[in-house]
């Protein structure tokens, strides 16, 4: 706004001509008070609007959720050997409660790659996301990871929008994990035999598509920080002896030395 000054000048106001005195301090506390309550009251106006956005999406997020859940399908060799490798040494270990083997399998897995794909399908598919889509893939990302907490979700009034959008479905998607797994723990074993037939197929499959070198060197660097322990550790598991995993180690990392050196 403009407006003639005193002096035939002009003066710039933002919207509100300001006050002449300096407002009284209950004045103000009041005045920021009444601007906090319109602040909360605007994810309100826009409730409804989430509302039918989510029943929109409800049966894309739980047929993804079934997916990624689901044992229909026969499980991938690799997860079932790393599953039993986890119940296997809760048991060696004497780690008897639940939740401590709940969080494993699930640090590996569901929060360490399924979040990621969820919340990034760039990451696989050739898609372009825009903001809006990215915020809403990082709620349901989130309520993926809700879903996969042993803790008891506990929402209020001054919960964040995007965990009352999901809180009556959480328990829902709670039990599908606890289901996941406990399916998981019924198929038959996978032998180490089986996975390494797995993972030289794959291998063998992808060569051409893959810096072999680069990931070995990436899964190198961190044997490296703890080579000695490694090695030992190796050296008195009997397993270990049995099939000689030191001395194989010992190989891989000669064989990375050299091609660094190459380099």
């Amino acid at each position: 706004m403009l407006e003639d000054g005193e002096e035939g000048g002009v003066r710039l106001w933002h919207l509100v001509k300001p006050s002449e005195e300096p407002e009284p301090a209950k004045q103000q506390q009041e005045r920021r008070s009444s601007l906090r309550e319109r602040a909360k009251a605007i994810p309100e106006i826009y409730l409804t609007r989430l509302l039918s956005m989510k029943g929109t999406l409800q049966k894309f997020v739980d047929d993804a959720f079934q997916v990624v859940l689901s044992v229909n399908r026969p499980v991938p060799i690799a997860v079932k050997y790393l599953f039993d490798l986890l119940d296997e040494l809760a048991a060696r270990h004497g780690v008897t409660e639940p939740e401590t083997l709940h969080i494993w399998k699930t640090n590996s897995l569901l929060l360490r790659f399924w979040v990621n794909t969820l919340k990034n399908p760039q990451f696989i598919f050739d898609v372009r996301v825009s903001d809006n889509v990215d915020a809403n893939l990082s709620v349901i990302a989130q309520t993926f990871i809700d879903a996969c907490t042993t803790a008891e979700h506990k929402v209020g009034r001054d919960s964040p929008v995007n965990k009352l959008l999901y809180a009556r479905e959480i328990p829902h998607y709670r039990q599908m994990v606890e289901k996941y797994y406990a399916d998981i723990r019924q198929t038959v074993p996978a032998s180490y035999q089986e996975m390494n037939s797995a993972l030289t197929e794959l291998s063998g499959k992808y060569s051409s598509d893959l810096n072999c070198l680069v990931a070995l060197q990436e899964l190198y660097n961190y044997i490296n920080k703890y080579y000695d322990q490694i090695i030992s550790a190796l050296d008195e598991d009997p397993l270990g002896q049995k099939m000689q995993l030191a001395y194989r180690l010992q190989q891989i990392a000669a064989l990375v030395e050299n091609k660094v050196t190459d380099l």
